[in-house]
């Protein structure tokens, strides 16, 4: 089977770019033809053999350096033409799409379907949602305060511009209305055949709309099997990924302030550094990755995911565990769906900090807790690569 693997960004960056480039790792591995279709740029790790991308053009310049850059957010007839050359040539079974809004758009759909109808290839659309950028012009479901906001799941995206939700920008927000009623009165995305949802959470939310609600499944993300190696365990708290105040971060800063006794530990990057540069028994390490990061998952006696947004299936929890390292998850999103609550973890009220502490106090200092939640680790099931694989097959069909 011939697989063309869409996604904006085709260099590390995030959890959509680890996804796709497993998944592409793992397609290869039983024998399928992968490629990559994104945005042109000097640190790109995977291609496609006629070398077609989107030139890149960084938003955050502003209009002002980017005069075509109101338009091209919405819709991109550079990323149609460049589509169809990497289609012509690889001529692929399946068109799988991942983060594509503001730098590819869904102009893409059209193509493929112009595709389809051209060629007479039953080439099937299926779409991986890895935020909420279908129902929520400034994809988090948060707004310009980094407050939970569903106004606009009925489709009313008047709210995203009046409340400035996207970067608490009047005029960003004006694009992201725009572009959400561009593509919502548009035929684009009933051209997809099957939305994969990596959350229950997630699904429940994008079948508030109509128009998604028969494409969407859910399928948790997968993660690579490993046996972990022994380790002795030091009793430090450790948070990792993106560091900010809507992750949570600044509530564990909170917490460790409470707790001078206990080590917190941070690694990844954001806003959150110079907060943890203030607590005395908070260490930040950088951004890690590989082996060095294993370790320090591995070695830590509990691991935090405190987001206070809807987190959809984040891979902190799941590697933690894979890692034999108990998670104090926030209860908010698909968070709590990837936590057995009382065995391998806890979950706490989100940006409540007693809470948290609460919960931490009693995995760290209550008798033998920390070594049954650790053991219970041991025998968390999440998806594999093969087996991530063979639903997929499903998925595409034949």
């Amino acid at each position: 089977m011939k697989i063309l693997l869409v996604n904006k960004f085709l260099y590390p960056k995030g959890g959509a770019e680890t996804y796709v480039f497993k998944l592409g790792d793992a397609l290869k591995s039983c024998g399928h033809s992968v490629e990559f279709f994104g945005l042109d740029h000097e640190d790109n790790i995977v291609t496609n053999s006629v070398g077609a991308y989107v030139s890149h053009m960084d938003f955050s310049e502003g209009t002002g350096k980017n005069l075509s850059a109101p338009f091209r957010i919405i819709y991109s007839r550079e990323a149609r033409k460049k589509l169809r050359l990497v289609l012509d040539d690889f001529q692929p079974d399946i068109v799988h799409f991942n983060n594509i809004q503001f730098h590819l758009t869904p102009s893409m759909l059209l193509e493929v379907e112009d595709y389809r109808k051209s060629t007479g290839r039953n080439v099937r659309i299926i779409y991986t949602a890895h935020d909420y950028q279908l129902i929520c012009p400034s994809h988090g479901l948060f707004d310009a305060d980094i407050n939970i906001c569903e106004k606009c799941l009925g489709g009313n995206y008047m709210h995203c511009f009046r409340t400035k939700c996207h970067k608490n920008s009047r005029a960003k927000s004006l694009l992201a209305m725009a572009d959400a009623y561009f593509w919502k009165f548009s035929k684009a995305y009933s051209y997809i055949d099957t939305i994969i949802c990596p959350s229950k959470f997630l699904k429940s939310k994008l079948d508030t709309q109509e128009r998604f609600r028969d494409k969407t499944i859910t399928l948790h993300n997968f993660i690579e099997k490993v046996t972990p190696e022994p380790v002795t365990k030091e009793k430090y708290v450790l948070e990792f990924g993106h560091l900010s105040r809507d992750k949570g971060t600044e509530t564990v800063l909170q917490v460790a302030r409470r707790m001078p006794d206990v080590n917190f530990v941070f690694a990844g990057y954001g806003e959150s550094e110079a907060s943890i540069a203030e607590v005395e028994n908070a260490t930040y390490v950088g951004f890690k990755t590989g082996d060095e990061l294993k370790s320090l998952i591995g070695k830590a006696a509990v691991s935090i995911c405190p987001s206070e947004i809807y987190e959809n299936c984040p891979y902190t929890v799941i590697e933690s565990q894979m890692y034999l390292t108990p998670v104090v998850g926030a209860n908010i999103g698909g968070i709590p769906e990837l936590i057995e609550n009382g065995r391998t973890g806890l979950l706490f009220t989100p940006g409540d900090a007693d809470d948290l502490e609460e919960k931490l106090r009693f995995i760290l200092f209550s008798d033998g807790v920390l070594d049954s939640f650790t053991e219970n680790c041991r025998n968390v099931s999440f998806e594999t690569a093969e087996t991530y694989c063979q639903k997929l097959m499903q998925i595409y069909g034949d």
